[in-house]
């Protein structure tokens, strides 16, 4: 069967040969063509005395398990010894950074912070927590918070304890009403739903910030 030949290119050098791969073609079809080539093409080559060898993959990103499959193929010609595969590394997961500050923010004092904050103490009223990103406080809200203050709708609030004067998610503005003191004791965060304020259990949390990781137990 014929095997197209321009998606696997070999070239001689001083040390050795260079495999360039093609980087825009299906994976199954580059291997197919390589394998093709090394059994049917440049025998004179291919054969003989030890060829140190460089895969170039140009910028396509591949799996483990697609690059041992290749290396597989390559090392079925006893006589090449691969020296190194050129492809773009995998980029690193994102993972969320947070600021972490102790304390009280007491009564006329204002913490401002670039990014997500958590908070480690309480908020009391007359204080105010400003960040650019989410808050998260393990104490007492009863001040005011502001996440996302510049624009950031996706922002959150959350508190062991919800009695704040007052909220804000980047422009909204909510005044919780009088029942903050009377409700139950578990903690909260607030979010913006529809350009309302909402406010829910913090084990709900998952279902506005999907890029949490969740435990699901055994």
């Amino acid at each position: 069967m014929a095997v197209k030949s321009n998606h696997v290119t070999i070239k001689g050098i001083k040390d050795g040969l260079v495999f360039l791969l093609d980087d825009e073609c299906e994976y199954e079809e580059l291997l197919g063509e390589l394998r093709y080539k090394l059994e049917h093409s440049h025998q004179n080559i291919l054969t003989g005395p030890i060829i140190h060898v460089d895969v170039k993959m140009g910028s396509r990103r591949i799996t483990e398990d697609q690059k041992q499959n290749m290396l597989d193929i390559l090392k079925q010609k006893g006589n090449l010894l691969i020296r190194s595969v050129e492809f773009p590394e995998s980029e690193p997961e994102q993972v969320p950074v947070y600021a972490i500050m102790s304390g009280m923010v007491r009564s006329g004092q204002v913490l401002h912070h670039d990014g997500d904050l958590l908070f480690l103490g309480d908020v009391n009223p007359g204080g105010s927590i400003l960040c650019t990103g989410n808050i998260y406080i393990l104490g007492a809200l009863r001040g005011m918070a502001h996440a996302g203050v510049e624009g950031n709708e996706e922002a959150i609030i959350a508190a062991s304890h919800f009695a704040p004067t007052q909220l804000r998610i980047a422009e909204q503005i909510s005044r919780p009403p009088d029942e903050w003191e009377t409700r139950e004791t578990s903690m909260e965060f607030a979010f913006l739903q529809n350009g309302a304020m909402q406010i829910d259990k913090i084990s709900n949390i998952v279902r506005i910030r999907r890029d949490f990781n969740v435990f699901k137990g055994v």
